[in-house]
């Protein structure tokens, strides 16, 4: 760990840990869905504006973007947070928890935006750099379709506020708490998902033989899915098949029209991604035509990989080994859940990193999760490090 250096330590944030933990608690406590995030973008944009930024709002939705900018440098770096909440019924019980029922910080962005937060009022007060920081709060990550990411890049994010390169992370249950995991290359997963129709030719029970069974059909075909995985893609190669959703009939005496099945498709390169979109396609459609049946499927493709590019994982790897030591710093394995980052990583270089949220912390997306306020200063004071390693004088990266 760099003792020597003038950059922003973990001991200059820590003092900051109950304001910051003011923050992320009103901030859980007020959780607001995806295009719904209109009252945490005011707040966020106003401590901004407090703190000097140039700050602008509305990008893409609800979109904040803020910049400072210090000396004579011309280079500029990104860092992105995600603001939005999900449609859970939170149950940690919580003295800060939810107060709007359905709705709760189950992914922790409200961990996110407060981090950034911290970094931003750090690096206004001291001004330790020469360049721009670009602060980029996104809005609606969780949103599957037209996300914020996208949103915000058709909004004109690139054009507007320049970066030579974008950097954002998020949590990871089931590591140490304010460890770090890094990764060059893809890190996540492209996830599709294919909606499929069997259509047979319902009937009565007693009498199958006069009739397309599509629930036997449908049936067929979950297993037959998976043999797409197991003998199209190259076994050197990560990818995952799950039918998630089967739905058909409505009594056990009659034989349904037809059934409806929701596939999740998960893969780590674009040629793979690929082929699994032709052969999930044309297995589809040949295996239930050998039953008389036909198929109607609905293919969408959704967030891209996630691809880190080396430079700046290599760039930000070494300030997270700055910040908190060797061995607090891993390589992340490949994970099958998909990020909208994966956008901004097809304008821009840049890295996604993850922070570890505790060995005992929930999953994702559960009713019981709760960021880990332990890693407020930590996650502020890397993205202060970064920011000032990036522009300092002569360049870093």
């Amino acid at each position: 760990m760099t003792q020597s250096d003038n950059f922003a330590r973990l001991a200059d944030l820590e003092p900051r840990r109950e304001a910051l933990e003011e923050i992320r608690h009103h901030l859980h406590a007020n959780p607001e869905l995806s295009f719904e995030e209109e009252k945490t973008a005011a707040f966020v944009a106003d401590k901004l504006e407090s703190w000097g930024y140039d700050v602008t709002r509305n990008v893409g939705g609800h979109g904040v973007v803020a910049c400072l900018t210090v000396g004579t440098g011309g280079r500029s770096v990104a860092i992105r947070a995600d603001m939005d909440a999900l449609p859970i019924l939170e149950k940690t019980g919580l003295p800060y928890a939810s107060t709007v029922a359905g709705k709760m910080h189950a992914c922790g962005h409200d961990g996110h935006t407060t981090m950034l937060l911290g970094a931003a009022e750090y690096l206004a007060r001291t001004k330790n750099f020469n360049g721009t920081v670009t602060l980029v709060f996104q809005p609606a990550e969780e949103a599957g379709e037209i996300s914020g990411a996208q949103a915000m890049i058709a909004d004109g994010l690139f054009e507007r506020f320049p970066c030579d390169a974008i950097f954002g992370l998020h949590n990871h249950p089931g590591a140490p708490e304010g460890t770090v995991l890094t990764r060059s290359g893809p890190i996540m997963a492209a996830a599709d998902t294919a909606y499929i129709k069997v259509i047979g030719k319902g009937g009565h029970a007693s009498r199958p033989h006069l009739t397309v069974d599509p629930v036997m059909v449908a049936c067929s075909l979950v297993m037959a899915l998976q043999t797409v995985v197991a003998r199209n893609i190259d076994p050197t190669e990560t990818a995952v098949i799950t039918v998630g959703a089967i739905h058909g009939g409505e009594a056990s005496n009659v034989i349904p029209d037809d059934v409806d099945l929701a596939v999740s498709i998960r893969s780590f390169s674009p040629v793979v991604r690929d082929l699994l979109q032709k052969r999930v396609c044309e297995l589809t459609e040949q295996h239930v035509a050998a039953y008389g049946a036909t198929a109607e499927i609905k293919y969408e493709l959704g967030y891209p990989v996630v691809v880190n590019s080396d430079a700046e994982t290599t760039f930000a790897t070494e300030v997270v080994r700055e910040l908190i030591g060797d061995d607090k710093v891993s390589t992340c394995p490949l994970i099958p859940g998909s990020e909208d980052f994966a956008y901004f990583l097809q304008h821009k270089p840049g890295s996604f990193l993850r922070l570890g949220n505790g060995v005992d912390s929930a999953v994702l997306h559960n009713p019981k999760y709760n960021f880990n306020d332990a890693n407020l200063p930590v996650g502020a004071a890397l993205w202060a490090r970064l920011a000032e390693r990036y522009l300092a004088a002569g360049g870093n990266s």
